[in-house]
């Protein structure tokens, strides 16, 4: 099973909005890059939720309940959406000034390429995170 972060704007749409809402349909891709990560994503992977803006945290986990599929909101284009669901907000959250101060983190595509709204999260960098939050992810 594999692992992504997601990106989003908290004031748009907050962890806290997927939690009220029970699944929420990921979708708005609009970078090549990122859209290729989606492509990625299978039913059962771990999604991490940052917040961008002023927070700049990873604060909850989600689940990928459907693989990549056609963004519904894309009028041209070859886009993409996934469908999520919460499973637990982050007691610790992550904030991006402790991910780019710990050097096992230093190639983590959110580190290196921090405009990327969708980014993969290997096994080394899930387990660097999870010691960050203090949980088993």
């Amino acid at each position: 099973m594999a692992a992504f972060l997601l990106k989003t704007e908290p004031g748009d749409y907050s962890f806290d909005d997927l939690v009220r809402d029970g699944r929420a349909t990921w979708d708005g891709i609009r970078n090549p890059e990122a859209r290729n990560h989606l492509r990625a994503v299978k039913k059962g992977d771990l999604c991490l939720v940052y917040h961008t803006g002023d927070e700049r945290q990873i604060v909850g986990v989600a689940r990928a309940l459907r693989a990549a599929f056609p963004d519904p909101g894309a009028t041209t284009g070859d886009w993409l959406a996934i469908e999520v669901a919460p499973v637990r907000p982050l007691k610790t959250k992550v904030p991006l000034s402790a991910m780019k101060a710990e050097p096992r983190l230093a190639d983590f595509a959110l580190v290196r390429r921090g405009r990327l709204s969708v980014v993969p999260v290997s096994d080394a960098e899930l387990r660097v995170i999870a010691a960050l939050a203090a949980t088993k992810l």
